[in-house]
């Protein structure tokens, strides 16, 4: 997980799709990336996810990206990414 706090990390107000798989599970969902920082993102979807669930989020201009599920209300839900993401790529594809 990324050691700083993803809380602190400048977070960027965007609407993008994605596709989000989960750990040990077949097929992949697809979701809204409703905000999004270096270090984890805000989802949006309806996708059975619990707090502690592995998962696989391929972002548009960065690839697929590891985390763990942080949070889940309703339908969103908040993504702690294994490393951080330049999201160089990302503001790109979003624009």
């Amino acid at each position: 997980m990324v050691t700083t706090d993803a809380r602190n990390l400048a977070r960027e107000n965007l609407i993008l799709l994605a596709d989000l798989s989960i750990e040990s599970e077949p097929g992949a969902h697809r979701i809204k990336v409703r905000n999004l920082s270096a270090g984890g993102m805000m989802g949006e979807g309806r996708v059975p996810v619990i707090r502690g669930h592995r998962i696989l989020v391929n972002l548009p201009g960065a690839g697929e990206v590891s985390g763990t599920i942080a949070w889940v209300q309703q339908t969103r839900f908040g993504v702690s990414f294994d490393k951080e993401v330049d999201l160089s790529g990302i503001r790109s594809e979003a624009s």
